[in-house]
């Protein structure tokens, strides 16, 4: 079941709208070629030889005739850590539904939810070019309420037609998030990479101290791919304005449209070599299209990771 965007913003809060994405998605697991693909959402965890027999329930072993042992609060597989870009130019929509930062901000609680129901410690950084809001990960339904909520205020502030701009400086965040990280951690990083192109051997440098103090990297690039990527505007003369700097150009999209995604590929290309170079994974994200995929890179990387 794949949840499109005017359905979720009639729900509310964001608690529901998670768990909504999150059924819609295991649902449609079964259905698709990724049916074998185990996603464990239970109080319990299979059984290990050495567990204690007197954590085992046998309650669910009475229905499944398999050994299940029950798992605690204070049990965690993982711990994550999820770091949204929320910068001026994370506020662009033209043909999806939502901004960048909004869609970020839906996968955000999606995968803070999927990782509380996994017993994963779960923490949540703000930033554009400095860290805005931290919280530690932790595993309790309480903390992931307080994450929900501030996921909420940032959604808030998103419907605001501020005129702030702040401006994206990934690396200096990242640098502050890998000193501040102490324990080995999972960090997921949602960003549409949108700073100057002289920056971005600055922020390969920031995932490497990441890499570097043990932490693995799953960075999300997060466009809208008709016209940030493609250019795919109709005919005619626009007005392009920078969220981040308040500069304009007029552009014919249709007049550079071929040299701007030539580009952008080589760009992307050349990016994606660096994270793999420095053991970060890489996926991008179309904001147009469902959270499906994102969601699967996600659990494909946790897979690879317990």
């Amino acid at each position: 079941m794949i949840l499109q965007s005017d359905l979720l913003n009639q729900l509310a809060p964001i608690e529901l709208k998670a768990r909504k994405i999150v059924e819609g998605f295991v649902s449609g697991l079964h259905r698709s070629p990724y049916h074998g693909f185990s996603v464990e959402f239970a109080e319990h965890r299979p059984y290990n030889q050495g567990d204690e027999f007197k954590h085992i329930d046998w309650k669910v072993y009475g229905k499944s005739e398999r050994f299940y042992v029950k798992q605690y609060e204070a049990e965690t597989n993982l711990r994550a850590h999820i770091a949204i870009d929320t910068s001026s130019s994370m506020y662009f929509k033209h043909f999806a539904d939502w901004s960048k930062l909004r869609y970020s901000i839906h996968f955000a609680a999606a995968l803070a939810y999927m990782m509380n129901r996994q017993r994963d410690a779960t923490g949540l950084t703000l930033f554009d070019e400095n860290i805005r809001f931290q919280l530690p990960p932790k595993s309790t339904q309480t903390h992931l309420r307080l994450i929900f909520k501030h996921l909420e205020n940032l959604l808030k502030q998103e419907k605001e037609t501020s005129k702030e701009q702040r401006v994206s400086a990934s690396a200096d965040a990242l640098h502050s998030l890998a000193e501040t990280l102490k324990r080995r951690s999972l960090v997921v990083v949602l960003t549409d990479l949108f700073e100057n192109v002289e920056h971005h051997d600055a922020l390969i440098s920031a995932l490497r101290h990441l890499r570097h103090q043990k932490h693995e990297v799953l960075l999300f690039n997060v466009l809208e791919h008709q016209s940030e990527r493609d250019l795919d505007f109709s005919d005619g003369k626009f007005l392009f304005e920078d969220m981040e700097t308040g500069s304009e150009i007029e552009v014919i999209p249709s007049q550079v449209k071929q040299d701007y995604k030539k580009k952008v590929d080589e760009y992307t290309h050349k990016f994606k070599i660096a994270c793999s170079k420095a053991l970060v994974d890489f996926e991008e994200i179309d904001t147009q299209k469902p959270l499906d995929l994102a969601l699967l890179a996600y659990l494909n990387k946790r897979k690879r990771l317990m």
